[in-house]
């Protein structure tokens, strides 16, 4: 616990330095510095200042949300936040000498336990600040692994996973990054995946599903991958694990996620939930904190931080990673989450995704000039070809309160008239007939 000075302990440290007031310390800076005038309104009452803030609340416009595109809208049952808002857990900040707060290590080994549970993976960390960050953090470490310069990602890899991955490689030496294009289909060309990987590839990210929905053949991959001597890193939507093969099923060595689908809701800039596992054999290569179990000198069982030499408080420069903080909070939500559905109620959340998706998409392709763009079977998100760009498409049905989905345009070139489309347990048979019938409208 933090204790404030007393005026008493202000007047010794005044008095033993020479000074009468902490603005004697000031004195050097000038007045209109130290003290300017700042143009802002007059104080406001908190009945005044509730109903300002409402009125500018009322200027943002609900929609029916089909947006996906890696940040999605899932029902969050109220005993999490209930939960996670007590004031044991909801600090500003993980406690440096960690062992004294053994409610915070246990929240975190019980999320890691879930996650190697979901994954069915050996080892999992403590989390890290994204599923961007905690891609680009498995792909580092398979460069230390086995020292090979070259990555292979698929052209379907979420856009903004890309530019988080250039930006962590622009600094190692010699390592190069290439991309493995999608098929007809919106799969992998397996094909060219062949081609790619030679002796010189370190390891190759399978998206599963990718980016533009699609489910790949995971097992057919992660055998090309691991013939060639590569590692592979199994970027996953773990929401979907209920009813998809877990990443230790093929044999990922590394598994990442961004956990915001697990019990967080969706949010404008704020924390996402960087979710990674691995094999054991690579457990300290892997970034960040890791809670473990120990006896302390009474023989108790007592949660601690573990393997700290892999850490950049102990090894600075040579650290597996500079990162050594994480989304607690965010993994408590996650932890809370998985506890209350189970196995049997996220199976149920993931068939909900599954007949929603699948009957939007029906109701889409009848109607005239759109298109389900790809073949390839999809959990709760899929490509529809519109007649016109898919931009106007989504300002159009905006205006009309619906949310569209994801214009591809941008980050795709030659896919201006292809919107992603999402479709989770949140929307009903009458959204989704809503959505169609707005599709035919406009």
């Amino acid at each position: 616990m933090f204790t404030p000075n007393t005026p008493k302990d202000q007047e010794e440290m005044l008095a033993k330095i020479g000074v009468s007031s902490v603005k004697d310390l000031l004195k050097q800076i000038p007045q209109e510095l130290l003290y300017p005038a700042l143009d802002l309104p007059k104080a406001l009452t908190e009945q005044e200042l509730s109903a300002h803030m409402q009125a500018l609340a009322a200027k943002n416009r609900p929609l029916k949300n089909f947006i996906g595109a890696g940040i999605y809208e899932h029902f969050i049952p109220s005993a999490v936040g209930a939960l996670s808002s007590r004031g044991e857990f909801l600090t500003a900040y993980t406690p440096y000498q960690a062992e004294a707060s053994q409610g915070t290590l246990q929240t975190i080994y019980e999320f890691q336990s879930c996650i190697c549970a979901l994954m069915e993976m050996d080892v999992a960390t403590a989390s890290h600040y994204d599923g961007a960050t905690a891609l680009a953090e498995a792909v580092c470490a398979c460069l230390r692994v086995n020292g090979r310069k070259e990555v292979l990602i698929p052209a379907a890899l979420h856009p903004h996973y890309k530019e988080v991955l250039k930006t962590y490689l622009r600094y190692f030496e010699e390592v190069v990054l290439n991309e493995v294009p999608f098929d007809e289909k919106g799969t992998l060309a397996l094909n060219s995946l062949k081609e790619k990987l030679s002796s010189g590839v370190s390891c190759f990210v399978l998206s599963q599903p990718n980016f533009l929905g699609a489910l790949e053949e995971a097992d057919t991959v992660s055998a090309l991958v691991h013939e060639a001597g590569a590692l592979l890193v199994a970027l996953v939507n773990p929401l979907s694990l209920g009813v998809l093969k877990a990443p230790g099923a093929y044999q990922a060595d590394f598994a990442v996620a961004e956990g915001q689908p697990l019990g967080n809701p969706m949010n404008f800039g704020g924390p996402g939930l960087g979710i990674m596992a691995a094999k054991k054999a690579y457990m300290r290569q892997l970034p960040g904190r890791i809670v473990g179990i120990a006896q302390d000198k009474n023989g108790e069982r007592a949660f601690v931080l573990t393997l700290q030499a892999r850490e950049q408080h102990i090894r600075r420069e040579k650290a597996a990673s500079n990162i050594c903080s994480n989304e607690a909070l965010c993994a408590l939500n996650a932890v809370i989450y998985l506890t209350l559905l189970g196995p049997k109620g996220l199976k149920e959340v993931d068939e909900l995704n599954l007949e929603r998706s699948h009957r939007l998409a029906e109701l889409i392709s009848q109607v005239p000039g759109y298109q389900i763009k790809f073949s390839a079977p999809f959990f709760n998100e899929f490509v529809v070809n519109c007649p016109k760009p898919a931009c106007e498409v989504v300002e159009k049905m905006a205006a009309k309160g619906i949310g569209a989905g994801y214009a591809l345009g941008k980050d795709f070139p030659g896919m201006e008239n292809c919107l992603l489309v999402c479709a989770t347990e949140m929307r009903t048979e009458e959204d989704l007939k809503a959505y169609a019938d707005a599709l035919g409208g406009i």
